[in-house]
């Protein structure tokens, strides 16, 4: 089936049965959002990680879905009112739960961050050389405190 008959199969749908699918996709990305943001907030890292193809499948279930409901929102709005409602109400739902889960992300990331960069000095002050410059004392040069260790900051 190419994309396009997809599409019209989409569309073609009945309003009630279309707004229903659509929630059912809403709902299941909601709710692998919420796992992945708790899994986040407890520092367990490789278990959110595993989500992470699940929550890409159900996005892009969910982006079809949505996409369908806005061509076809006047049918929708005249033959389902209190459905298109409910995925309104649904789609507000989503949007709280990714400002969490961006939150916590950002968060585990800056706490990674730290931990990396103290790592780093902590190292690079155990391998320093240990000489003595012209006033007799162990010399330290700080930018040479994170040798050996990178920070990718792209996360």
């Amino acid at each position: 089936m190419t994309a396009a008959a997809r599409l019209a199969a989409l569309d073609s749908l009945p309003a009630d049965e279309l707004c229903r699918m659509a929630e059912i996709a809403l709902a299941a990305l909601v709710d692998v959002m919420n796992q992945e943001t708790t899994l986040l907030r407890a520092g367990h890292m490789r278990q959110a990680s595993t989500l992470t193809p699940e929550k890409a499948r159900l996005a892009q279930d969910y982006v079809g879905f949505a996409r369908s409901v806005q061509r076809q929102g006047d049918r929708l709005k005249a033959q389902a009112p209190a459905a298109v409602e409910r995925l309104r109400l649904g789609h507000e739902r989503l949007a709280t739960q990714m400002a969490e889960n961006l939150r916590v992300l950002a968060t585990a990331r800056m706490v990674t961050e730290d931990l990396l960069t103290d790592v780093a000095k902590i190292v690079g002050q155990q391998n320093r050389a240990k000489t003595y410059g012209r006033g007799g004392a162990i010399t330290a040069d700080p930018a040479a405190s994170a040798r050996g260790i990178a920070v990718n900051r792209a996360l």
